[in-house]
């Protein structure tokens, strides 16, 4: 008896379906591994309900950026979420309620209220 050929792992190879593109190939990842991959990728799985339409709309960006809508919203999330904290910064940055100087640190304290005024 032979052993079968051992076929090269390149990206060619990958990408042509040379290695194996269909179910008897696939084997799912230990748990622990996914674990490793998340942290390796600093990532971790949420549960989140969106609307249905919400979903699709980012489906259909995702398709014609030629994504999955999964990492579009990943993008989507951090976009917004920097945009605010510049915000919020740029806020603090400009409040003039208070400012002490302490131990050569400039701390600046404003009231939640007066944030959200200049944040909105």
């Amino acid at each position: 008896m032979t052993a079968p050929k051992k076929i090269k792992g390149s990206v060619e190879n990958w990408e042509s379906g040379t290695l194996g593109r269909d179910a008897r190939y696939v084997k799912r990842a230990s748990a622990e591994l996914e674990r490793e991959i998340d942290e390796a990728q600093g990532m971790q799985a949420i549960s989140i309900r969106l609307d249905r339409d919400l979903i699709e709309t980012f489906k259909q960006i995702a398709r014609i950026h030629n994504i999955g809508y999964q990492p579009l919203m990943r993008e989507a999330l951090r976009r917004f979420a920097d945009a605010e904290i510049k915000a919020i910064l740029s806020a603090v940055a400009n409040a003039s309620d208070k400012s002490v100087q302490q131990g050569g640190k400039h701390t600046v304290e404003i009231k939640l209220d007066d944030l959200q005024r200049h944040v909105a």
